[in-house]
């Protein structure tokens, strides 16, 4: 089932914008290995989902997938062939806010080719291009 709010302040946000880098969220911090965004975009909640499962199908319960990102924002759609105005339309789904360079799932207790593989398997789900990225030791 694809994760949503349990409750939130406003119903219908404004859409925003997604100039630069990542800030925050931008470095591997539960996992060994992660997936990187590196296009900016608005991934919905069933792409997360379809990610996670795909990762946890090829992995077959060894390892523990992480989730880095929640889809926090409400999306609203009017229906085709509606005129203008009526106000503004009703959530048609949710997405998270993805900024380039933030790292969207990670991977730990498997070796690097498995978490490679079960990373590009996810990477297909999603609607941006994606890099495989490795945990950086602080010298």
């Amino acid at each position: 089932m694809p994760r949503l709010p349990k409750r939130v302040k406003f119903r219908k946000q404004m859409r925003g914008n997604l100039r630069k880098q990542a800030q925050r969220g931008n470095y591997i911090a539960f996992g060994e290995f992660g997936l990187q965004a590196l296009e900016p975009h608005w991934v919905t909640a069933r792409q997360i989902e379809a990610g996670r499962i795909a990762a946890q199908h090829f992995l077959r319960r060894q390892g523990k997938v992480v989730i880095r990102v929640f889809p926090d924002k409400p999306i609203s759609k009017k229906p085709l062939e509606t005129r203008m105005g009526k106000g503004k339309a009703d959530v048609d789904y949710w997405a998270a806010r993805v900024k380039a360079g933030t790292i969207l799932y990670e991977i730990s207790g498997v070796p690097e080719d498995v978490a490679k593989q079960a990373m590009a398997r996810i990477a297909r789900k999603m609607p941006i291009r994606c890099r495989f990225v490795g945990r950086r030791l602080a010298v």
